[in-house]
């Protein structure tokens, strides 16, 4: 079942490994075929270098395991929460990156400082309100999704495409896993420069709105003339 998309899925877990954006069994990622209403993820704590396309977990909508025999990453919840409010996403990935999860911790959205951000997110990547206590005790994951689409309120996800969320880590998605992956790849990037940033300049300012759309539009705008046909 989903044979394609479980070797996408698992092609894009193992670019987090070797991209050095996860440690051991940490990170996920996964991948949906809107057509089935399946979601295909990484299995809970089995490490990236032992992972075949079928140790891949294959779930519904709801969380039921549809094809597998393990069990799905304890994240799944907050994945399906994301896939469930923006269904234009086809690819979900977490992870506790070094410096995107430092952004996390510190509470801080990640300005975008430069044309190398604005080339992938219109504007700042913009961190989640910490989770209450009730929220943390009971259905943990689902509310983690939850307060990530509450973030998103009035932003376009084709355009966002990534949130920290506060205290825990980064999230990114995109139209499929691959570009999912591709994302939270940049994102880490991006949040190291923007840590080196604001150490040599506490001070510095955003990119003007005018400079920052045209970077990110001229890749990815309806009238898009960067890269090849």
């Amino acid at each position: 079942m989903l044979e394609h998309l479980r070797e996408e899925v698992l092609e894009a877990n193992l670019e987090l490994v070797r991209r050095g954006l996860v440690l051991y069994t940490f990170g996920n990622a996964s991948g949906i075929s809107r057509e089935d209403g399946l979601v295909v993820i990484k299995p809970t704590g089995v490490p990236y270098e032992a992972m075949t396309p079928r140790d891949l977990v294959v779930t519904d909508l709801e969380g039921r395991v549809v094809e597998g025999s393990l069990k799905p990453s304890t994240d799944l919840a907050t994945h399906r929460s994301l896939y469930r409010a923006f269904p234009a996403i086809g690819g979900v990935v977490h992870t506790h990156s070094t410096h995107a999860t430092a952004w996390a911790q510190a509470r801080r959205e990640m300005p975008c400082f430069g044309t190398t951000h604005a080339d992938y997110f219109r504007g700042a990547v913009p961190v989640t309100d910490e989770l209450t206590a009730a929220e943390i005790d009971a259905d943990y994951e689902w509310n983690t999704g939850q307060a990530i689409v509450r973030r998103l309120t009035g932003l376009d996800p084709s355009e966002t495409r990534a949130v920290l969320v506060a205290g825990h880590g980064p999230f990114t998605w995109g139209n499929s896993a691959t570009e999912a992956s591709h994302n939270s790849v940049v994102l880490e990037e991006l949040a190291r420069i923007a840590f080196y940033t604001v150490a040599i300049n506490a001070n510095a300012s955003p990119l003007p709105d005018v400079w920052r759309d045209k970077h990110f539009l001229r890749k990815h705008g309806a009238g898009a003339y960067y890269g090849q046909k």
